[in-house]
């Protein structure tokens, strides 16, 4: 049995899916980019304020499921310019300190024509 997971302090899901599902003792995010709960907006242009929103949104959503970024096990990044990827990879180093398990790959395109996307799988508890 799973339970999903939903929290105004992130985007809503911009199709049929849910921010988060929780099965067992995980929490399996959906991929977050960079749209402000606020505004609904994608703000930032560049790779760096891209990332910082992202991660704010994973925090919101890991918080809701009983989760943090210190109980990730594996996260999957998507940049749309692998040329971002040391600016990237400064500020995911700042909020993934217990260094998770990770994939990172180069997506042609991106929801929104953003520049990052990242999904995380966290334990809960």
């Amino acid at each position: 049995m799973s339970t999903k997971v939903y929290t105004k302090n992130a985007p809503d899901a911009i199709g049929p899916y849910s921010q988060a599902v929780i099965t067992g003792n995980l929490v399996f995010t959906s991929g977050q980019i960079a749209i402000n709960p606020a505004t609904g907006n994608v703000e930032a242009t560049d790779i760096n304020g891209q990332t910082e929103q992202v991660m704010k949104n994973l925090g919101e959503v890991l918080k809701e499921a009983g989760s943090s970024f210190d109980k990730a096990v594996k996260t999957t990044c998507f940049l749309k310019n692998m040329s971002d990827f040391a600016a990237f990879n400064a500020i995911y180093g700042e909020y993934f300190t217990s260094k998770p398990a990770r994939s990172c790959v180069a997506a042609k395109e991106l929801p929104k024509d953003v520049l990052v996307e990242v999904e995380v799988i966290a334990e809960i508890g």
